[in-house]
């Protein structure tokens, strides 16, 4: 079983940055894919970065590409994502999620590859 402890969100002002953790409790393996949604309310939780727990392939979506930045830190079984010239459009509440073993059926971005998920931080960047 693995849980995962979301921390870091708060207020910030656009253009500032926030980085937010992810502790990861439980074993994760070689092919398992680490990322961070987020949600508003009234809308779909919607796919924010992805990064495999071993090796380097990282994805972001478009909205987030050059200035978000996700990181693993597999000794600390810890999972990051710095947040750069943040927007009022980012205000969020942000989840950490685990695919405990990803076979490449359902893509990084949908929500089904991912089988467990931290309780959440809300993000607010104000204008």
């Amino acid at each position: 079983q693995v849980q995962l402890v979301e921390s870091g969100g708060g207020l910030v002002q656009a253009g500032g940055s926030l980085r937010l953790s992810c502790a990861v409790f439980g074993r994760l393996s070689g092919g398992s894919v680490m990322a961070w949604f987020r949600q508003v309310p009234g809308k779909e939780r919607e796919f924010v970065a992805a990064i495999r727990w071993s090796g380097i392939i990282s994805d972001y979506a478009d909205s987030v590409k050059g200035r978000f930045t996700i990181s693993r830190d597999n000794a600390k079984n810890m999972v990051y994502l710095q947040m750069n010239s943040l927007k009022p459009e980012d205000t969020a509440v942000y989840y950490c999620a685990v695919s405990s073993f990803y076979s490449g059926v359902y893509s990084l971005h949908s929500l089904n590859p991912y089988d467990h998920w931290g309780q959440g931080t809300q993000v607010t960047v104000s204008s």
